[in-house]
């Protein structure tokens, strides 16, 4: 069993940053491919990264060159670096696995960009 739990999240400005962590417990995090997702109300859940088990990543197109994925798998933790910031980011941040699993979403981390 995995528990997530996402941190991070805040207020800024257009053109700020931001770094969320989803912290895991479970021995099996090693072992999956993990993502950030994120949900604007009304809206499907969308993929913004994943990143592999070796560390290989991916990015949504609108991610690309402003947001870096990274996990570190000694502290069962991964990371979303969040840079350019713009309103349109604006939504609440989940992680999971990619594919992800129902029982592991978390509550999410909430992410607000404006000025």
């Amino acid at each position: 069993q995995v528990q997530l739990v996402e941190s991070g999240g805040g207020l800024v400005q257009p053109g700020g940053s931001l770094r969320l962590s989803c912290a895991a417990s479970g021995s099996i995090f090693k072992s999956l491919r993990m993502a950030w997702y994120r949900q604007v109300p009304g809206k499907e859940r969308d993929l913004v990264a994943a990143i592999t088990q070796g560390g290989s990543t991916y990015y949504a197109g609108a991610m690309k060159g402003r947001f870096t994925i990274t996990r570190d798998n000694a502290e069962n933790t991964v990371y979303l670096q969040m840079t350019s910031l713009q309103p349109e980011d604006t939504a609440v941040y989940y992680c999971n696995a990619q594919p992800p699993q129902l029982k592991y979403w978390g509550q999410g981390t909430q992410g607000t960009v404006s000025s």
